[in-house]
């Protein structure tokens, strides 16, 4: 029996795609890009960042390219299931600041049917696994892992390195606190 198909025809399927890479690699192009297209597609979009990143805009998520999508600001990535009822796409910005509860929120959504398009660094600083981005890639249907270009040598980059001597964690900041560089760059730039 295929019943699989005739019990819900018309349900929509949830899914999670992750978009992660170094600092200036074009994660947010991409997630605003996607999510451009599903409101294009007359699709019910909501985007979602968290509220400690101010730096291009308190509302919107923004590129370094200043390509911006309306945003809502979140303290907690619980506050995203209460605020995407009946919604089929949900982008989520900067995923890696957000805590580690953001991928069973993610896992939520999309079992009730919702696409779930998140943007993040998938290593801090140190080229550590940073934050909840290590437990979406696990769970993720799509995975795109954009790259930067290597400021030192011209390869792709796939870290961000921090040029200021500051060691906290979280350091929002662009080209005055960061650069993308390659492996073998990052290796020699932190000895």
């Amino acid at each position: 029996m295929f019943l699989e198909n005739t019990i819900h025809p018309n349900k929509r399927k949830g899914s999670i795609e992750v978009i992660c890479g170094s600092m200036f690699s074009g994660k947010t192009e991409e997630l605003i890009r996607r999510m451009k297209r599903a409101q294009f597609a007359k699709q019910k979009v909501e985007i979602f960042k968290p509220s400690v990143d101010t730096r291009y805009d308190e509302q919107k998520v923004v590129s370094h390219d200043s390509n911006s999508i309306h945003s809502t600001p979140v303290p907690a990535s619980s506050n995203i299931l209460l605020l995407a009822t009946d919604v089929d796409v949900v982008g989520i910005d900067e995923a890696q600041f957000f805590d580690m509860g953001l991928a069973d929120v993610c896992n939520q959504l999309a079992n009730s049917g919702t696409r779930v398009i998140v943007a993040g660094l998938d290593m801090d600083y140190l080229g550590k696994p940073f934050g909840p981005i290590p437990a979406l890639l696990a769970i993720a249907e799509y995975v795109t892992k954009v790259h930067a270009i290597c400021m030192k040598c011209g390869n792709l980059a796939n870290h961000s390195h921090r040029i200021t001597k500051e060691e906290s964690l979280v350091l929002l900041g662009e080209t005055n606190n960061y650069e993308p560089l390659c492996r073998d760059c990052f290796v020699e730039a932190i000895k």
